[in-house]
This record gives C-alpha cells, structure tokens and sequence, in this order.
C-alpha cells in the first residue's frame, strides 16, 4: 500500500523495499521500433537515474510549480523523466504524438510550458508551434542537455496537493480541456488498484503487467504505473498494440496481468485459434468496452478473465466503477457496480433520479472530489458546471437494474470514440471548415465493427464534389489534427440539418449520417487514416 504522498514520494519507498526488482521491461518489438536497448532496468537502478535527471533539472534552473511538456511516445524513458520531475515539484504535461500543428499551438499556448523534452524529429514542429502561441519554450531534442531555464514564472503552482500532470481531453465545445492531475489522483489510482478484490487482485509477489496503451494517457499512466509501483511490480509499455505478435510479447513478457480496449479482443478473435492460445500466465485483464458478444468466447479460448470497467480522465480512480467481483455478468456491457468508496447517481433530463440516465458520481466521504481531477485549467466556469449540485456529472448514459449491476448504454455528450480515443466533432468541424473547398460540415460517429465509432463528415462543397477532392480534403485534415480525427467517411450534400438560428441538429445529423453510410456516393476515406501521416 502506497503511503507517501507524491508519486516520486511513492515510487522511491518501493525502489527501497525491492530494489533488485525488475521495474520496467523493453521487449525486443519495441526495442527494434524505438532504437533503445531490450531488457529490464530494477528499481534501484531507475532510481539512481531519476536522482540523476533530477540533478540536471535543479541545475538547470527549473523549479516547482513549472510546467515541462513531455513528447516521447511510450519510452520508458518518459516515466523516469517524469519521475524526477515530480521530484522537484514541476508538472508534466504529456504530448499525444499524433498531435499536429493546429493542436500542438492551442496546447502550448494553454499549458504555458517553460520546457518540452521531444523527439528529433518533432522538435521544429513544436518550435514553430510555440512562435505561432506567441509561448516562450525551450525545446530539446530527447538524450541532449538540458538549457537553462528561461522564466522564474511557476503557472502550475497552487495550494494544498501539488499538481503533478495536466492531461488534455476532448470536450464538446471545440477545444480540449486540460485536466490538473495532482499528486493524490495518481496515488488514489495506485491505492485503488492495489487494493481491489475479485479477479483482478494485486500481490506484492512480483506481478508483472503488460499494455499496450498510450502512456499519455491516464489509464497506463495512473493505472498501470501506479499499480506496479503500489506492489513493486514490473510494467511491459510496448511501442503500441501489434495482434500478431501480442501473444508473444505477453509471454515472453511473463506477464501475469494485461490492460485492454475493446478494439483489442476483437482483434485477437479474428486470428485463426491456436494450441498455443493458453500458453501464458495472465491471470486477467483489465480494460473496457470489449463487444459483449466476444466477452465469454475470449475468456474461453485464452483462458481468463476479463475485467471490465468504467473511468474518465477527470474521474480518476475517485469515481472508477469496475465488474471485478462474482457473481460477474458477461456479455451485457456490465461496468459492476460501485464499491464501498464510490457513491453513484443516474438521473434524467430534469435531474430526477432515474434507473436509465446520466451517471453521476462522487466520492464517498468528507471530501466528494477525492481522487478526481482538481479542475479544468483556466476553466472554472466548466469545472463548476462538471460538480454542479456536489456531483460530477459524466454525460454517460447508463442503466442499472434490480441488483445494482450497471450497464453502460451510450454517451450524451457529443463525442465520437474511436479506438478508445474521444474526439470531439466541434474540433474536427473547426479545422476542416478552414479548407478553401469547403463551404460547410458537420461531423457525426457512424459504428465501425474495430474501431467502435469513425468520423463521418457531411461537406457542403464550395465548387463541385468528386472522390478526388474527398482525398484532397482528407490528406490536409491529417496536417492539421491527430490521424484518428480526420473523417473516415465524406459524403457531399447540399444542405446540412440546421434549427431556424442556424444551430446544427445533432439528433438528425447522427441519422443522416447513419443513412448516408450505405450510399454509394459516400466516400471512404479510412484507408488515408495512418499514423505516419505528416
């Protein structure tokens, strides 16, 4: 059980209970993609390296309350950076490498970074970024020194819980909120993992977890790492998830536990069954959102359980809801029910409580926000309407039946999730409304059988519509936001579904879309929707 109080408080008492004891393991896979050494590093050694950053950070004249950008993929290198930033007291703010131009400056502009840590080959573009945010930053190639600070100014600073991360995340209203993560929302999520019963309980044994989750993210980020660190376990971050080599990655990991999404079982599903489907020792894993008609013929084939749960960035571990305890139900699109620890709500439109609406949650106890995110950066005006009556409100649909089991049913906000990312269609609406062929768009989710949700945009052209401009229209989105942003499907239309004042109706337009989905005058763009997108 975690007892300090900052997470590099957290990760140095375990680095002294057990510091032979592997910490984070490269596999070869990854190795080979990132062109960094395989292998274990234990935690007394990654230790003597957070120290030593550390150093170089104070020298440096950086100090706490900053803020330092962090672009580096899924690294290992990245938890020991953050490690020893959070030592000193400055926070982290984690880059999304698919991020491009448009969301690199709105980002850096907000955060008011005074350092970013990038790759080679991003460092012009988060230069350029910053002297288009009017931000002074120092940007430095990833293994060069560090430069000597250029402010004193600590924008990160506040009283009581420092804040150890700002996590950005699709809204609904155009640009995303930056979340203040503290240092107790990364040990609550530590204590709460390490803590939990059912089928997915830790042991101070020697666990060993595997992901193939974005470490920027907060599941790896506050679960994963957390977790490991709470139990001196060993975390395996591969570069991302590769179904072919999965299995082999996990046993070779030793793995004993695994995080998902749902894009993953389906995946695995669909590889022709094997004699080795059973060969590992993962006793579970934890994720969301797998198809509830694969749920009990994954657990037969692979031989474990799988755990699902329900989390928001802004919820941490405060609010996470989780079906890891029997009897379990399978195949349903069950989240469990709440523990002892989390106090839940569902109500309707009028907010009246209700068996089928809106979840609301808060934290049981004196204090209802502990272990959730202390507020929207520069946004309080969201943050109080997030809490408005005491509670934080999701904008998820769910219904609970006669035992208290809950069942996730859809989302109320306005968010297009694919692959586990949220997408806010305000977001895309802006920057494809900047092409010079366009005269209007509107974007809605269509289902996708991988990827759970695709962009779909309806475009009013300025002059004429062809599958030419279609590519045209989707190679230049991909300039200008993270590949899983751009549409999927373009379909060309004449007039969108607007109010009297011209407010778009997003009843109508999710059913257009889903009709325009079959015609044969729609697009797809999806084979365009590529991480190597520059």
């Amino acid at each position: 059980m975690i007892s300090s109080d900052t997470v590099f408080g957290a990760f140095s008492d375990s680095a002294a209970r057990w510091p032979e004891r592997p910490f984070l393991n490269v596999m070869p896979e990854t190795a080979n993609i990132y062109e960094i050494e395989a292998g274990e590093i234990t935690y007394g050694d990654a230790l003597a390296q957070v120290q030593s950053y550390a150093t170089q950070i104070s020298a440096a004249g950086y100090r706490k309350g900053q803020r330092v950008m962090l672009l580096l993929e899924n690294r290992p290198s990245y938890f020991l950076w953050w490690l020893a930033f959070n030592k000193i007291g400055i926070s982290v703010v984690p880059i999304n490498p698919d991020l491009r131009a448009a969301e690199l400056s709105y980002m850096i502009g907000h955060a008011e970074p005074v350092l970013a840590i990038a790759l080679e080959n991003r460092c012009d573009e988060l230069r350029e970024a910053a002297r288009n945010a009017g931000t002074p930053l120092n940007v430095i190639q990833f293994g060069d020194p560090l430069p000597n600070a250029k402010t004193t100014v600590c924008i990160a600073t506040r009283e009581g819980d420092p804040e150890a991360a700002l996590l950005y995340t699709s809204g609904t209203t155009g640009n995303p909120k930056g979340c203040i993560l503290t240092n107790e929302y990364f040990i609550e999520a530590g204590r709460w993992y390490s803590s939990a019963t059912g089928i997915c309980a830790l042991n101070t044994d020697g666990e060993r977890m595997i992901t193939p989750l974005p470490i920027f993210h907060m599941n790896a980020m506050a679960f994963s790492f957390m977790a490991m660190i709470a139990v001196g376990g060993c975390l395996t971050a591969l570069d991302r998830f590769h179904p072919r080599s999965w299995w082999t990655s996990v046993r070779e990991s030793k793995a004993t536990c695994l995080h998902y999404l749902g894009v993953m079982p389906s995946m695995l599903m669909s590889a022709v069954a094997s004699d080795e489907d059973k060969n590992h020792t993962v006793r579970f894993g934890f994720g969301a959102g797998i198809d509830p008609k694969l749920h009990a013929s994954f657990e037969e084939r692979f031989g474990f359980p799988l755990s699902e749960g329900w989390a928001m960035t802004e919820t941490g571990a405060g609010g996470t809801i989780c079906a890891n305890r029997e009897p379990r139900v399978i195949g349903k699109s069950s989240i469990g029910s709440p523990d002892e620890k989390v106090e839940a709500r569902l109500v309707d439109d009028t907010g009246n409580d209700c068996e089928h609406g809106e979840l609301l949650v808060r934290a049981v106890g004196p204090n209802p926000r502990k272990g959730f995110f202390a507020g929207y950066f520069k946004n309080e005006v969201a943050t109080d309407e997030a809490w408005q009556g005491g509670w934080f409100h999701t904008g998820d649909i769910v219904r609970r039946e006669a035992d208290g089991m809950m069942y996730f049913v859809d989302r109320k906000k306005n968010v297009i999730r694919r692959s586990g990312e949220n997408i806010a269609a305000v977001e895309v609406e802006s920057a494809l409304a900047k092409h010079p062929a366009i005269a209007g768009v509107a974007v809605a989710a269509v289902p996708d059988e991988i990827r759970g949700d695709e962009v779909f945009a309806c475009i009013i052209p300025k002059m004429g519509a062809s599958r030419e401009l279609a590519y045209e229209i989707t190679q230049w989105c991909l300039t200008q936001l993270a590949y899983y942003k751009a549409p999927g499907y373009i379909a060309f239309v004449d007039n969108l579904p607007v109010t009297a004042t011209q407010k778009l109706q997003r009843a109508t337009l999710k059913t257009l879309a889903n009709d325009l989905l079959g015609d044969s005058n729609t697009i797809d763009t999806r084979h365009l929707k590529k991480r190597s997108a520059a």
